[in-house]
């Protein structure tokens, strides 16, 4: 299974924070988490595995499944509980019967960070058409993060929202490459972006 297998995205989020847990509220198809919860996010490729691997985690713990996506290249799934034992024993037997470890993952890289000052009026409402979080203000700073794998942009908006006081206008973690936009005042922005940064980099694995 490990020949033809790759294991792009295994990620675990310890505690979801409350903007976090919301926004992903308004775009999963599955059980909705709420804050505080642990979540777990694998993505994958051959896309159709995602299939098995959900029935792998769901069968074997109480953790439940908030997302079972399959998009042209690859395949992600999301689990989630309050208890953290339960997801990451979930994670633990998929990881088993795949026969791969955590550090078979591909290590997220950054691709892109843009942090931008006193927004225009015209610009927020062009974000703000598309935005699922919350309304983005003129005037305030924006941080746009892209990396890759896209599944790894759950975990640094998460830590992101840890660390400093912003708001999640919009996060995209499915295909090529994971986007999210945050706004806030310029130095809470600049935490963000730092804790985002510090946070993928520090997640071990393989090169894509």
């Amino acid at each position: 299974m490990a020949d033809n297998f790759s294991l792009r995205v295994y990620c675990f989020l310890d505690r979801m924070q409350a903007q976090y847990a919301a926004f992903v509220g308004t775009v999963t198809q599955g059980d909705l988490p709420t804050e505080g919860m642990a979540s777990l996010y694998v993505e994958m490729a051959p896309g159709n595995e995602v299939f098995r691997t959900v029935d792998i985690a769901v069968k074997a713990t109480e953790a439940r499944p908030g997302a079972q996506i399959v998009e042209r290249e690859f395949g992600m799934f999301e689990v989630h509980s309050l208890n953290q034992a339960a997801v990451i024993e979930a994670g633990d037997v998929v990881l088993q019967r795949l026969g791969l470890k955590a550090e078979d993952r591909i290590r997220p890289q950054v691709a892109s960070v843009q942090v931008i000052t006193n927004i225009d009026p015209y610009q927020a409402q062009l974000l703000n058409r598309f935005r699922r979080g919350s309304m983005l203000v003129p005037g305030e700073a924006m941080l746009v993060l892209e990396c890759a794998p896209a599944a790894y942009i759950n975990y640094a908006a998460n830590e992101a929202e840890k660390k400093a006081s912003i708001k999640i206008v919009h996060i995209s973690s499915v295909g090529r490459f994971g986007r999210m936009w945050l706004s806030g005042t310029e130095s809470e922005i600049v935490t963000a972006r730092n804790a985002a940064v510090q946070a993928l980099e520090s997640l071990e694995g393989v090169d894509g």
